[in-house]
C-alpha cells in the first residue's frame, strides 16, 4: 500500500488548483483502491484518478473511498483492464481553509470486491398521458429536463431509478449530467429502453468558476481545461454546451469565453420565477434558454422536469438523441414550470398559449395581454414571450 500524508493551504490552491499523486501499478494487479481522509467540516478535496492511458474516473467531494478492477468499479469510475506503468490520483483543492486542512492517501493494489448484487427491479411506474401540444408538421413536441445527477457523481439514484422517475413525470427526455464523469454512460441505453424514456447523455464540467454541461458526446471531456476548449470539444463531439445556472451564487459563472455556447441555463430549481434577473441576463448574452431542474435525490423535495424544457423535435417520438439536440440547436424550444403546466410555443408564424387561462402574456414593447381561454393563438412577432402569473410569476417563456 502505498501512503501520502501533507497538508494543503491556500497557497498551495493559488499555486495550482490541481495536484497529482502518481504510483506504480505492475503486471497482473487485481484492482486498485483510494482512500481520502481529511476533515470535511472544514475543506472539501475532490478526488478523480488517471490511468497511464487518460481518465479512468472522478468522484469530486462525494466520496472517500474508491476501488475499480477488470469487471467492476465505483461509480463515477471505469472499469476495465488495469494496464501497468504510473497512474495518478488527482486531489481537487476545491475549498481549503485558511489554516490549511491535513489529509492522507491510502493507495492499495488489492483485489476489490463489488457490492452485493441488486434485488429486483420494482416495475417502471405508470405513465401520466402525453399531451398532445400543436407542432409544425413531422414534428412533435417533447418534454424533458436537461440536468440530473445519479450515483455516478453525488446523487443517490441510479441511472434505471432516475429513468424511471422521469417517466413517473411524464418526460420524454433526460439529459444524464454527472459531474466531470462518463461513467453513467454505459448504463443509458439499457435504463432508457426499459423506462420508455429517451436518456440524452451528458457531462456536468465542474469547476470552482462555473457549470457547463456537455450534452451529446460519449467522449470525456476534460474539465481542468479552459472552457474555449470545452466548447470547441464539445462542438467537435457533434454535441451542444450549455452555461448552467449563470447567477447561482458562488456557483455562478466567472470563466472567460472567447465565443459564447449555443445553450444557455436561465431556468433552474433554484429560480423562483418572480425575479427576472437570469432573463435579464439571457438577454444580454443571448444562447437558447434552456431549463434543468438539477436533480440529485428524492429527499431534498426537487421534481424532475421541474422546469420542462419543451423541444419540437423532428422524427416525432422516434428521432432520439439527434432529434432533440437538432431542435435545441435551432432554437425550437419552449420552457414551463412543469410538464403538465401552462405552456406558450412557436409554431410556424403563431404563438400558441395552452393552459395559460387567467394569466398575462408579456411580449417585448406591448402591454402584458390577458390570457382569457384555455387555448389562445396569436400572430408571433419579436420575442421573448414570457406568460406569468397576475402577481408576476414566471409560469412558461418561448424565444
Amino acid at each position: 500500500m502505498r501512503v501520502y500524508r501533507g497538508r494543503w493551504t491556500p497557497a498551495d490552491r493559488r499555486e495550482s488548483l490541481y495536484r497529482y499523486l502518481p504510483f506504480e501499478v505492475g503486471p497482473g494487479a487485481p484492482g486498485v483502491s483510494l482512500r481520502l481522509g481529511y476533515d470535511r467540516s472544514a475543506a472539501v478535496l475532490d478526488l478523480g484518478l488517471l490511468d497511464p492511458s487518460g481518465f479512468r474516473g472522478w468522484s469530486g467531494g462525494a466520496r472517500e473511498r474508491v476501488a475499480l478492477a477488470p469487471g467492476w468499479a465505483t461509480p463515477g469510475y471505469l472499469p476495465g483492464a488495469l494496464p501497468t506503468g504510473e497512474w495518478n490520483v488527482i486531489l481537487g483543492l476545491y475549498r481549503v481553509p485558511d489554516e490549511g486542512v491535513d489529509f492522507s492517501l491510502e493507495v492499495g493494489l488489492e483485489a476489490v470486491e463489488p457490492p452485493p448484487p441488486p434485488g429486483s427491479r420494482p416495475p417502471a411506474p405508470e405513465r401520466p398521458p402525453r399531451r398532445r401540444l400543436p407542432a409544425a408538421p413531422g414534428r412533435l413536441w417533447r418534454a424533458g429536463d436537461l440536468h440530473s445527477h445519479t450515483v455516478h457523481s453525488d446523487g443517490t439514484l441510479t441511472v434505471d431509478q432516475l429513468a424511471c422517475l422521469a417517466r413517473g413525470r411524464g418526460l420524454d427526455f433526460l439529459a444524464v449530467t454527472d459531474h466531470n464523469t462518463v461513467s453513467h454512460h454505459r448504463e443509458l441505453a439499457a435504463a432508457s429502453a426499459r423506462a420508455g424514456v429517451l436518456l440524452v447523455a451528458g457531462q456536468e464540467l465542474t469547476t470552482d468558476e462555473g457549470h457547463a454541461n456537455c450534452l451529446g458526446p460519449r467522449a470525456w471531456i476534460d474539465f481542468r481545461e479552459p472552457a474555449d476548449e470545452w466548447l470547441r470539444a464539445t462542438e467537435a463531439g457533434g454535441g451542444l454546451l450549455s452555461i448552467n445556472h449563470p447567477l447561482l451564487g458562488p456557483l455562478a459563472w466567472r470563466r472567460p469565453l472567447r465565443r459564447r455556447p449555443p445553450l444557455a441555463e436561465v431556468w433552474h430549481w433554484t429560480w423562483d420565477g418572480w425575479d427576472t434577473a437570469p432573463l435579464r441576463w439571457w438577454w444580454a448574452h443571448g444562447g437558447v434558454p434552456v431549463g434543468g431542474s438539477d436533480f440529485h435525490r428524492p429527499e431534498d423535495g426537487i421534481l424532475l422536469g421541474a422546469p420542462t424544457t419543451w423541444v419540437e423535435a423532428e422524427g416525432g417520438a422516434e428521432g432520439g438523441e439527434a432529434g432533440v439536440l437538432d431542435a435545441l440547436r435551432a432554437g425550437r424550444v419552449a420552457l414551463s414550470a412543469d410538464p403538465a403546466g401552462p405552456v406558450v410555443l412557436r409554431v410556424g408564424d403563431e404563438v400558441l398559449v395552452r393552459g395559460g387561462e387567467g394569466a398575462l402574456l408579456h411580449a417585448p414593447e406591448a402591454a402584458p395581454r390577458p390570457v382569457r381561454a384555455a387555448a389562445v393563438t396569436l400572430a408571433a412577432g419579436e420575442g421573448p414571450y414570457r406568460l406569468a402569473s397576475p402577481s408576476g410569476r414566471t409560469l412558461a417563456l418561448t424565444p
